[in-house]
C-alpha cells in the first residue's frame, strides 16, 4: 500500500466560501446567505448519472483517509480481490479533508472518509458524487440511522457509504491514575500542567461547550454546536485557561500516540484508534466517557465528483461494507460498526468486543453521543444568534492557541 502521510492540521485555515453546510460539516466560513443554514441551497452534483454496474476495476484507488482507516489486515485482501492498489493520503482533520476534496478532489482522489463535521459542506460545494446504492448489497443490513442519514444524503440521493462511529474519549495513563477519572475537568486542572494533550481542531470549542453544559446549567447550553455568543465565549474562555497546561496540541492520532508513550503527557482527548494501538503495544492507557459525556462522529466514505477510479471505488464501497470487514475495522479501531450483522464477526475476532462497542444495540449509545455537525449561525430553533463556525475556527486560532 502506498502512503502519504499528512502531517499537518488545517484548522488553522479557512475555508472556500462555497464549502458550506446545514447541521454536519467541520469548518465553514462563506457568505452570510450560507452561514445562514441550507434553506434553498442545493448540491450542484445532484442530478450527476450514477453508475449503473459496477465494471472491471481501473487498477487504482485514491483515498483520503482518518489515520488507522486503512490498515493492512482488510486493505490487502481487498487489493488481491479487486486489483485495486490503494494509495492513501492521511488527513489530520476535517478541514484538510474539504481542502483536499475542493473542485471534486481535483480529478486525483476518488473517495474521502468523511466525517459528520465535513460531509454537508462537501456536499454543498459540489465536491462529491452522487452513488447507487443498489450496487452496494450490504448496506441493506445498515442499522436504519446509517441507512439513509442527513449527513449524507440528501433528498433521498446518496453520496456515499455510512461507515462506523464512536466517541471522543478521554484518555489517561493507568500508572498515574488507577482510577479512571470521572469527568472532563481533569482536562482543565492546574495540577496536571504540561502533561495533558488535545486534539488541533476547532470543533474542540464543543468538548468545552458539552463540560460547561452539564457543569453551568446557569449558560443555557442546550447543544454543543449551536451557541449564542455569550455561550461561546464561555467555552473559548474555558480553553484559554487550558493552553498553558496543554503540553501539544495533536493533529495525527499518531502524535498522540508517540507523546503517551514517550512520557511526554499522561492525560488527553483522543479517539478509541489510539487506545487501541497502545493497548496493543502494551501500554497502560485507559480510556472512558465521562460522567458529562462526549462528542463523536460518524464517518462515511464519500466519492469525489470527479473520481478517477469509480470502478474500483465502488468495489471499495461493497467491500468496507460486508459484516466481516466491519467488524475487522471496528475491532482494530474501537468504533461501533453500521452493519448490522458485524457483531457475531465482532466477538470471533475478540471476544466481547461487540458488547464492549455497543454494536448490538447502538441506539440507546448513540444517544448519549453529541455527534460532530458544523456550527451555523442560524439555530436549529430557527433563532439567527449562534456563531457560525468561521468564528470557531477565528477563536481558536486567536484566542485559545
Amino acid at each position: 500500500m502506498s502512503l502519504t502521510v499528512a502531517a499537518c492540521s488545517s484548522s488553522s485555515s479557512t475555508p472556500p466560501a462555497s464549502s458550506t453546510s446545514n447541521g454536519a460539516s467541520s469548518s465553514a466560513s462563506g457568505s452570510p446567505s450560507q452561514q445562514a443554514g441550507t434553506a434553498g441551497l442545493t448540491v450542484p452534483t445532484a442530478n450527476l448519472p450514477v453508475l449503473q454496474s459496477v465494471g472491471k476495476g481501473e487498477g487504482q484507488l485514491n483515498l483520503i483517509a482518518w489515520e488507522g482507516y486503512l490498515d493492512p489486515s482488510w486493505v490487502k485482501p481487498f487489493q488481491q480481490q479487486t486489483g485495486c492498489q490503494v494509495n492513501a493520503k492521511y488527513a489530520g482533520s476535517s478541514d484538510e479533508m474539504v481542502s483536499l476534496m475542493k473542485n471534486g478532489g481535483g480529478g486525483q482522489y476518488d473517495m474521502v472518509s468523511s466525517s459528520g463535521d465535513a460531509d454537508l459542506r462537501i456536499l454543498y460545494a459540489g465536491d462529491a458524487h452522487p452513488v447507487n446504492m443498489a450496487l452496494i448489497p450490504a448496506a441493506k443490513d445498515f442499522f436504519p440511522a446509517f441507512q439513509a442519514p442527513s449527513f449524507n444524503t440528501i433528498n433521498g440521493v446518496h453520496y456515499g457509504v455510512s461507515l462506523q462511529w464512536g466517541p471522543n474519549v478521554l484518555m489517561y495513563n493507568k500508572k498515574d491514575f488507577p482510577t479512571a477519572p470521572t469527568s472532563w475537568s481533569v482536562l482543565y486542572n492546574q495540577a496536571y500542567k504540561g502533561k495533558i494533550t488535545v486534539p488541533d481542531n476547532p470543533i474542540q470549542i464543543a468538548d468545552a461547550a458539552l463540560y460547561l453544559e452539564k457543569t453551568k446549567p446557569s449558560l443555557g447550553i442546550t447543544d454543543p454546536y449551536e451557541l449564542t455568543q455569550p455561550q461561546f465565549q464561555a467555552a473559548v474562555a474555558l480553553l484559554a485557561t487550558q493552553q498553558p497546561l496543554v503540553k501539544k496540541y495533536w493533529a495525527l492520532a499518531s502524535e498522540e500516540i508517540s507523546d503517551f508513550q514517550n512520557g511526554n503527557v499522561t492525560l488527553g482527548a483522543g479517539w478509541p484508534y489510539q487506545v487501541s494501538t497502545l493497548r496493543a503495544a502494551k501500554f497502560p492507557i485507559g480510556d472512558t466517557v465521562p460522567a458529562e459525556g462526549a462528542t463523536g462522529w460518524a464517518d462515511t466514505w464519500m466519492l469525489a465528483a470527479k473520481a478517477p477510479h469509480p470502478n474500483c471505488a465502488y468495489k471499495w464501497m461493497q467491500y468496507i461494507s460486508t459484516p466481516q470487514v466491519q467488524a475487522k475495522q471496528a475491532v482494530t479501531y474501537g468504533e461501533t460498526p453500521d452493519n448490522s450483522k458485524a457483531c457475531a464477526y465482532m466477538d470471533k475476532l475478540q471476544a466481547g468486543s461487540c458488547a464492549q462497542y455497543h454494536a448490538n444495540a447502538p441506539a440507546s449509545y448513540l444517544a448519549s453521543i453529541s455527534l460532530w455537525k458544523t456550527p451555523l449561525a442560524t439555530c436549529d430553533n430557527g433563532q439567527n444568534n449562534c456563531v457560525p463556525y468561521a468564528g470557531w475556527v477565528t477563536a481558536w486560532n486567536t484566542q485559545v492557541k
